[in-house]
C-alpha cells in the first residue's frame, strides 16, 4: 500500500486535530468515516457537506438521503457498508449567510489522503466505490473520466478493487432522465455488492 508521505511527529492523533491542509480553519468538525470495521463494501464520496460539516456524519444530507434511496433500491443495508469522503472537512464559500459547496483542490485531495489510506487499512474492504471525480481520484491516485471508467472493476494501488460511479448529488442537479439515471446509480451499487460479496 502506497501512505503518503508524512513526518510521523505531524500525524494528528485525532481528525480535528489535522493541519496537513487549510480546510480545518473554516470547517465545524472534521467528518471520519462510519460502517463495520472489516465492511466488505467502501462507499467513498468527495467531502463533508454543510449537513454533514454541521453533524459530523458522512451523508446525512439532501445526497445522503438520495444515497440511502439508492442502497435501498439496490437491497443494501447503509449499516453494512463503510461510508466515507476523500477529503474530510467542508471547502465553501461564503454567499450571505449560506456557505455555498466547492470542490475540493487536488492539493486538498493529496493532502487527505493520508486519512483516506487509514480507512481503508483498517476496513481492508474487497470493493471499494468511488462516487464522482474527486473520490476516483483520491481512491485511484490518479484521475480519471467517469464515463470511460463506470461499470468497469478497477484495481485499487492498496489493494482490491475499485468501481467508479457517480456522485449521488449530481443526481440532484439532473433535470431531465433523473428516475433512468438513478435506477443506472443503484445498479452501480447492486453490482459492487455482488462482487464484495463474491
Amino acid at each position: 500500500m502506497t501512505t503518503p508521505s508524512v513526518i510521523p511527529d505531524q500525524q494528528p492523533a485525532h481528525l480535528d486535530d489535522c493541519r496537513r491542509c487549510d480546510l480545518w480553519k473554516g470547517a465545524t468538525q472534521g467528518v471520519a468515516g462510519e460502517g463495520p470495521q472489516r465492511a466488505a463494501l467502501m462507499l467513498v464520496g468527495e467531502q463533508p457537506g454543510n449537513d454533514e460539516d454541521l453533524s459530523g456524519q458522512p451523508f446525512v444530507g439532501p445526497a445522503g438521503r438520495i444515497l440511502n434511496r439508492a442502497l435501498a433500491a439496490a437491497g443494501i443495508a447503509r449499516d453494512e457498508v463503510f461510508v466515507t469522503n476523500a477529503v474530510k472537512h467542508f471547502r465553501f464559500r461564503l454567499r450571505g449567510k449560506r456557505r455555498i459547496h466547492q470542490k475540493p483542490s487536488v492539493g486538498q485531495i493529496e493532502q487527505c489522503r493520508w486519512w483516506l489510506a487509514r480507512e481503508l487499512e483498517d476496513v481492508a474492504p474487497a470493493v471499494v466505490v468511488a462516487m464522482g471525480a474527486t473520490a476516483a481520484r483520491a481512491v485511484l491516485q490518479r484521475a480519471v473520466v467517469i464515463r470511460d471508467v463506470r461499470g468497469r472493476s478497477l484495481d485499487a494501488p492498496q489493494g482490491g478493487v475499485v468501481r467508479v460511479t457517480i456522485h449521488p448529488s449530481w443526481l440532484l442537479r439532473l433535470r431531465d432522465n433523473r428516475q433512468q439515471e438513478f435506477d443506472r446509480f443503484a445498479a452501480d451499487l447492486r453490482q459492487a455488492a455482488k462482487l464484495a460479496s463474491a
